[in-house]
């Protein structure tokens, strides 16, 4: 445990970050998870809007350094892949 005050207030400060980041990618499985949902009915309307939702999610959480830009684009590519795959 730390004695000095300003690592004190780092540590409740990275914790905060954690729990916050952490509620973000569980947002954006939970958001992949209903894509795949709608891909998997075969509704192509919805499979999109699921895409496109799903994408915008990638894109934000990149930009806050959630999750690296490459992991986002390389996610988003094998989505697409899947969209343009199915029926």
């Amino acid at each position: 445990m730390a004695n000095i005050k300003s690592q004190i207030k780092r540590n409740r400060q990275n914790l905060e970050r954690r729990m916050r980041n952490k509620s973000a990618r569980s947002t954006l499985k939970t958001q992949v998870k209903s894509y795949q949902q709608a891909l998997d009915s075969g509704d192509s309307d919805a499979a999109r809007d699921a895409y496109a939702r799903v994408a915008q999610a990638y894109d934000k959480a990149a930009a806050k350094g959630i999750v690296h830009k490459n992991k986002a684009a390389n996610a988003k590519s094998r989505l697409a892949k899947h969209l343009q795959a199915s029926p």
